[in-house]
C-alpha cells in the first residue's frame, strides 16, 4: 500500500478549483450572512453564543476521539478564560482546562503564527499527566516511533486492519517545517485553507495522540481567519460528529489516492456548510436564555434557583428532580422541595407527566 504522504510530489496538493468554485462562494456567501446576523445581535447576546459554541466544539471534538467531557466544566472553563459571568463556576480538572486553552488560543489568537512551539504547547496542554489513558505517551514533543511505526487501527487484537500508516518519526521536523510554512504563508481562500491544513496535519500525524484534537484547532483558527474574528458561531467538530463514519471514510480514501485532493475538499465544504444549520440551534437557545430573564425582570430568586434556572436554559441533561437539585444545588431533599415549589407555583417551572417517586420537572413554555 502507497499512502499519499510517500507520493515523489508530497505535498504539492492539487484540487480543480472549477469543481469547487459554486460550492466555495454559496459557503462564502452563508459564511458572510451569518457574520452579519450574529453582529447585529448585541456584544451580549454575541458572547453568550460564543460561549455555547466553544463549549460545544471543545466538547464535541473530545468525543469524536472517544473522550466524554464535563459540560458543566467546559463551560465554566471557557467563560472564566473569556471573561463571562454566569454565577457559580464548576470546578474543571487539569484535562479540561488544558483542551480549553488549546481551543481558545488557536481561536482568540487566530493572527498569530502557528510555531512548532506553540503546537507542542497545544499538546502538553492536552496532556498534563504525560499519560493518554493508561498509556505514557511523548508530551511536548513529536513522536519517536520507538514502540513502532504510527499507525491508525481498528479491529480487535489478531485481526486488526490498517487504514493509515504515517511518515517515520525520522521525517517529521522536516514535514512540520514544511507545514508551518505553508500554514503561516500561503495566500489561498482561507476556507479551503482550513480544509487543506486538515489533511495535511492530521496525514503527518506528528503525535503520539491528540493529532485529530489539534488539527480541528488549526482548523478552527484558519476558519476564524476567514472570518477576522476570534467569535465563533457555529462548531465544525459537531458536524464532525455527526458524520464521523463519512469523515473517516474520506479522510482514509484520501490518504491513500494520489495528490489531487478535491473530493476531499468537496467533502470538507460541505461538512462546514451543514455545520451552519447549527448555529439556528445556538442561536435559538440564546435568544430563549434572553428572553426568560427579560420576561422576569424583577422577579427574586434565591441563588439556588438562579443556578438551576440556567442550567435548565443550557440544555440539562436528563430529567430534573428533586433528588437531582439537592445534589446539585448542594441543600437538603427538603430545600429543593422548597424552592422547585416555589417555582411551580410562580409558572416557572412545569411537572413533567410520570408523576410519584419518579417526578421530574421543566422550564415553562415561554410562549
Amino acid at each position: 500500500m502507497t499512502y499519499i504522504h510517500e507520493l515523489t510530489d508530497w505535498p504539492h496538493f492539487t484540487w480543480d478549483a472549477k469543481k469547487l468554485a459554486e460550492t466555495l462562494a454559496a459557503v462564502r456567501n452563508r459564511q458572510g450572512q451569518l457574520t452579519g446576523r450574529m453582529e447585529a445581535l448585541g456584544f451580549k447576546l454575541r458572547a453568550e453564543a460564543n460561549l455555547q459554541t466553544v463549549t460545544e466544539e471543545v466538547i464535541k471534538s473530545s468525543e469524536i476521539e472517544g473522550e466524554v467531557l464535563n459540560r458543566d466544566q467546559v463551560r465554566s472553563s471557557v467563560a472564566r478564560r473569556l471573561g463571562i459571568d454566569i454565577g457559580a463556576l464548576t470546578p474543571a480538572d487539569r484535562h479540561v482546562e488544558g483542551i480549553v486553552e488549546m481551543m481558545l488560543d488557536a481561536t482568540g489568537k487566530y493572527d498569530q503564527p502557528v510555531t512548532a512551539e506553540r503546537l507542542l504547547a497545544w499538546h502538553a496542554a492536552l496532556f498534563p499527566t504525560g499519560r493518554s489513558g493508561m498509556r505514557k505517551i511523548t508530551v511536548g514533543a513529536w513522536r519517536d516511533d520507538k514502540a513502532g511505526p504510527m499507525q491508525v487501527v481498528s479491529g480487535p487484537i489478531g485481526r486488526e486492519r490498517v487504514h493509515y500508516e504515517a511518515p517515520e518519526a525520522a521525517e517529521l521536523e522536516k514535514e512540520m517545517n514544511a507545514f508551518i510554512d505553508w500554514f503561516n504563508t500561503n495566500g489561498i481562500d482561507p476556507v479551503l485553507k482550513a480544509g487543506v491544513a486538515h489533511l495535511w496535519f492530521v496525514t503527518i500525524h506528528p503525535f503520539d495522540d491528540g493529532n485529530g484534537r489539534i488539527a480541528r484547532a488549526i482548523t478552527d483558527m484558519a476558519l476564524a481567519r476567514s472570518e477576522k474574528s476570534s467569535q465563533r458561531f457555529y462548531s465544525m467538530s459537531a458536524q464532525i460528529k455527526q458524520e464521523q463514519n463519512a469523515y473517516y471514510d474520506i479522510l482514509e480514501a484520501t490518504q491513500k489516492a494520489d495528490l489531487d485532493i478535491t473530493p476531499w475538499l468537496q467533502w470538507f465544504l460541505g461538512c462546514l456548510d451543514r455545520a451552519f444549520d447549527g448555529t439556528e440551534t445556538i442561536l435559538a437557545s440564546v435568544l430563549k436564555k434572553a428572553n426568560f430573564w427579560k420576561i422576569h425582570t424583577g422577579e427574586s430568586f434565591n441563588g439556588r434557583q438562579r443556578a438551576m434556572i440556567e442550567r435548565l436554559l443550557n440544555g440539562f441533561e436528563g430529567n430534573l428532580t428533586s433528588s437531582k437539585w439537592a445534589q446539585l444545588a448542594k441543600c437538603s431533599q427538603d430545600t429543593a422541595l422548597r424552592d422547585i415549589d416555589d417555582l411551580v407555583s410562580r409558572g416557572i417551572l412545569t411537572k413533567d407527566a410520570a408523576g410519584g417517586r419518579s417526578t421530574s420537572y421543566s422550564l415553562a413554555d415561554l410562549e
